[in-house]
Order: C-alpha cells, then sequence, then structure tokens
C-alpha cells in the first residue's frame, strides 16, 4: 500500500509540474513504473524467503518423520502431493511399496518404487513414523499382514478414502485418516444376484420394523436401490426415526418411505398399518437384543421378542402377504440367555405358520455386526478416547463379526431365495478373539498396553457365552448356491402345539412371575440351558 501510494503521489508531481509549472515532467513515467514493478518483486521475494527460512527453522531436517505410501498409482500419486502441499506436515517420503512388477524398481516423482517384500527391511532401516494406504481395491488379508507388520514396528497406519469420497474430487490432507479396526475385519465384496433381487423387490410394497435401528436402516438403504413401489419403515424410536428421514431426504430426494412411529407390540395400531399397507414383503428387525439387560428383564423379552413378532406374524398371514423374513441371531442355537431364548421362540413360531402357504416364512441368522448399537468396538474405542482400561469379559472369549452392510445383502439374497421355512444361515468367517480385537485396537491408536493404557477383565456378564455357535458345520447344514449362505437342519414343529405354548409364555409373562416365564421358556426351547445367571437354578430342577 505504501509503495502503491508514493507511486501515485510521483503521479500527482508530475502532472502538476506538467499542467501547472512548466509543461515538464519532473520524474519519466517509465521511470515511476520501472520503480514501482521492481520494487514489488524484491519485496515479494524477501517475505517469501524470510517465510520459507522461518517455516524451515520451526521444522528441521531432523524433526522430520520419514513416510511410507503403499500404491504407486493414481491414488498413491495424489497423496504424495497433497503432502507437499500441506507445509505444516513433518514428513519425508521414502518410498512407494506397489504389488505391480511394471512398477518395481522405478522412480515416481522422484521416489524408489519398491515391492512390498522391502517393507520389512525399509522398517528396520529406517525411522518409519507412517505408513499411508493409497490403494482403492487392497485384499483384506494382505491388509491384515500389511498392518500387523507395521503395529510390531510401531508405526502409525493411515489410509486414503475412496475417490468418491474426495470432496470435490480432490483429495485433502484432513481426510487422509488412521485405519480402522472395521477396515481389518471386512472381507472381500460380496457378489449377489442384483437381477433376482430386483425382480423380487421391484415395484413391491415392502414394510421393515425396527427399521431406525442398524440392520433396518441399511436394509432400507440398500431396498431402495431395487426401486419398490412402496417402503413402510417402522419403529418406535422417534429421534432415530427423525435422523433416518433426514439422510433419505438428502440422499434419495426421487423417492419417499413412508415414516411410521409405532410398537409393535400394540396389536390393533400395527393391524391398521398393516391393512393399509397391505405389504408384499415383511422384513421383521425390531427385536430387544442386549444379553445383559434382558436377562434382567425377561418379561419384556417375551412381550417384544416372542408376542411383537407373533402380531406380525400373524397379521402377515391374515393380510396375505408373500414373505415375511425374521432377522434373527446366533444366540438363538444352543441358548444361554433370555434374549437367546426369546429369539428361538420367536422363530420356532414363524416356521410353525410355514404350513399356511402363504406368507413364506424365512429366517436369517447372523452374528455380531460391527458398528451397530452396543457392538462391542464402539465401547472399545470410548474406552481407549478416555485413557481407558479397556475391559474385556473373558481372556478366552471370541465372537463372529461381519459388517452391517454385508449381512443385510446377505438378508436380501436369502430372502429372495428362500422357499419358506428355512433358517438361513451365514458363513461368518472365523471367529475373532475379543482381547486380541482390544489389543490391536489399542495398537491402532498409537497406544501400549501396560504403559499408556490399561485392560481389565470384568467377568462373563449374565446369559453371556465363552463362544458362539452358527451351526455352521457340514453335518448340521444344507448348502445353497451361494457359498456364503447355509440353510440350517432344525426339526420341524406342529402349529398347533406350538401356539399353545406360546398362548401359556405370553399369559405368564403379563402375570409377571419371571421365574415362572423362564421356566416356560426352557420347556419350549429344552437346549436353553442358563449360564453366569440366576436361572441356572431352573436347569438343577
Amino acid at each position: 500500500m505504501t509503495l502503491l501510494s508514493g507511486s501515485i503521489f510521483f503521479v500527482l508531481i508530475n502532472l502538476i509540474t506538467y499542467f501547472v509549472i512548466n509543461k515538464f515532467f519532473l520524474l519519466p513515467f517509465s521511470i515511476i513504473i520501472i520503480d514501482f514493478l521492481i520494487t514489488c518483486m524484491v519485496m515479494v521475494t524477501f517475505r517469501m524467503v524470510v517465510k520459507i527460512a522461518f517455516l524451515e527453522l520451526q521444522r528441521p531436517e531432523r524433526t522430520h518423520a520419514n513416510i511410507i505410501i503403499y500404491g504407486a498409482g493414481e491414488a498413491g500419486i495424489t497423496a504424495k502431493r497433497v503432502l507437499d502441499r500441506d507445509v505444516s506436515t513433518k514428513y519425508k517420503l521414502i518410498a512407494f511399496l506397489d504389488d505391480d512388477p511394471g512398477k518395481i524398481g522405478k522412480k515416481l516423482e522422484g521416489i524408489d518404487i519398491v515391492g512390498p517384500d522391502k517393507l520389512n527391511d525399509l522398517l528396520n532401516l529406517h525411522s518409519v513414523g507412517q505408513l499411508i494406504i493409497a490403494v482403492q481395491q487392497f485384499n483384506t488379508q494382505r491388509k491384515q499382514e500389511l498392518v500387523d507388520l507395521c503395529l510390531e514396528h510401531e508405526v502409525k497406519v493411515l489410509t486414503v478414502p475412496p475417490m468418491l469420497e474426495w470432496i470435490n474430487g480432490e483429495l485433502s490432507f484432513n481426510q487422509i485418516k488412521k485405519i480402522r479396526i472395521e477396515d481389518l475385519l471386512e472381507r472381500e465384496e460380496i457378489k449377489l444376484d442384483d437381477r433376482q433381487i430386483r425382480s423380487e423387490l421391484s415395484g413391491k410394497t415392502i414394510l421393515i420394523t425396527g427399521a431406525a435401528g442398524s440392520i433396518g436402516s441399511e436394509l432400507a438403504r440398500q431396498i431402495v436401490k431395487f426401486f419398490p413401489h412402496r417402503l413402510i419403515l417402522v419403529d418406535q424410536a422417534e429421534t432415530e426415526m427423525h435422523q433416518l428421514g433426514l439422510e433419505f431426504t438428502e440422499n434419495y430426494r426421487d423417492f419417499h418411505p413412508q415414516f411410521i412411529l409405532a410398537d409393535i407390540r400394540n396389536g390393533s395400531r400395527m393391524e391398521n398399518i398393516i391393512r393399509e399397507a397391505k405389504p408384499d414383503i415383511i422384513y421383521h428387525a425390531a427385536a430387544y437384543k442386549h444379553v445383559p439387560v434382558m436377562e434382567d428383564n425377561p418379561l419384556e423379552a417375551i412381550l417384544t421378542n416372542v408376542n411383537g413378532t407373533r402380531i406380525l406374524a400373524d397379521l402377515a398371514v391374515k393380510y396375505k402377504a408373500r414373505k415375511f423374513i425374521m432377522i434373527s441371531t446366533d444366540k438363538a442355537v444352543n441358548p444361554t440367555s433370555i434374549m437367546g431364548a426369546s429369539k428361538r421362540i420367536a422363530e420356532i413360531y414363524t416356521q410353525s405358520l410355514n404350513v399356511h402357504g402363504e406368507p413364506k416364512f424365512i429366517t436369517t441368522r447372523f452374528g455380531n455386526v460391527l458398528g451397530s448399537n452396543g457392538s462391542v468396538i464402539p465401547l472399545f474405542r470410548s474406552q481407549i478416547e478416555k485413557g481407558g482400561p479397556v475391559t474385556v469379559t473373558h481372556p478366552e472369549i471370541t465372537r463372529y463379526f461381519m459388517t452391517i452392510p454385508e449381512a443385510c445383502a446377505l438378508v436380501l439374497e436369502a430372502g429372495t431365495m428362500g422357499q419358506g421355512g428355512e433358517i438361513f444361515i451365514f458363513d461368518m468367517g472365523k471367529s475373532v478373539r475379543i482381547v486380541d480385537l482390544a489389543k490391536r485396537m489399542i495398537s491402532l491408536s498409537g497406544l501400549i498396553l501396560g504403559k499408556d493404557i490399561q485392560m481389565r477383565f470384568s467377568g462373563l456378564r449374565p446369559g453371556e457365552k465363552l463362544y458362539e455357535e452358527l451351526l455352521n458345520s457340514k453335518e448340521n447344514t444344507i448348502p445353497t448356491h451361494h457359498p456364503r449362505i447355509l440353510i440350517a437342519k432344525v426339526r420341524t414343529y406342529d402349529a398347533a402345539e406350538v401356539s399353545h405354548q406360546i398362548n401359556e409364555l405370553i399369559e405368564l409373562a403379563g402375570s409377571g412371575s419371571e421365574q415362572e416365564v423362564v421356566q416356560k421358556m426352557k420347556e419350549i426351547v429344552p437346549e436353553f440351558k442358563s449360564q453366569n445367571s440366576i436361572y441356572e437354578e431352573l436347569d438343577k430342577n
């Protein structure tokens, strides 16, 4: 501003001397212009030099963290350039890793490209601070091996998000995030028969209960893509339904589901909904699912998981739905908890109704889903953020895990292939030791177990198993055309006898006698043996 003001001053002096005094220029205009430009250039250059020198002094070379980028493709190049642009980062890129033999041994923007087999040597030779995974399609097993090797060397692992998530098609430094435990537990993408599912769902009226929950909401997201005629979403959770409504308004502007607040235990309310909607397909995901809570509240487990299912199933028969798909759980297999037993009784009831021919009653059964409400992973993450301790119930406890989209995709596939009466179980892969899961999450957070954070064993909770079961051995399952879906071999039940038994159970639940209710549950499901529970005494009797 000062320079510009000075140049304007000399211009005014020139005008005064020419027009007022004696028609001459005190300074030639060319001199004024040249002076302005040269001075501007010198000032800008000087300021840039000072700023660069200051930044370099603030982050001397000895404080730079060595970085390796896995992936010498477009995402890898973009990640490098993002780091180059962000002058606040303290790093030095020492190598690209890539699986492509055609790239190994070459240089990319002056950086060597080496094979993944050289990673261990790089980690031993250099003090590497971070490894950035910049591969859009990466084999999950390879990713796990890579992360485990990095964690052994106390190297933080970051990941570049898919290109579709880049802001306006450009990657920013803040989008390069720490890898999450969910990224390591997911498996290869499921191949679905989209044509068959589209034929099943397109143009149909579909009702989902528990629609605001983890499974129900993801089912809704996936079903919308198959263009149903009408989608009715039912749940009693007001806040979650409101949030789901906002999501659909933003992401699916051309489709408007019907959001209904209702309790599946309210028979007259549910009848009004189903009579008006006349759904072709019902996905029943509403249920109480927390094992310790249901162990303390067995009456509520019966009224919701059993009677709520009975109300819906009877209405499906009355109003001639084509299919009724029930979402069950691996905890229904040889149950040890009130929750698991209540879901098994609901399975038995819906199976017994299959004698009507229509609707076709289909059950899908799977284990824990990553990121669902009450999942162990959000709990561990919260405990780690608070500084611990991380609480694990037992050092030997194991669980099966599946991502929510993966589980819902298999539900749609099983619902399509089901002919009625089947219990479909999903290949959940290998069970995971929860203590190993907790240790890996601690390491991924950059903390050291026993030094930065502690782990504590709290003991098995009421009704909790050490090992979950899925009945997925060859002796008790039948394969289907889909390698990830099996059919459980289970005994059939007489519809009249089942109805009589469940009527008695619901009457007992209404009377408020918890001991009598649990005793009746054990009568209906003889394999129900309580563990870590006050109801173990009933098994002795």
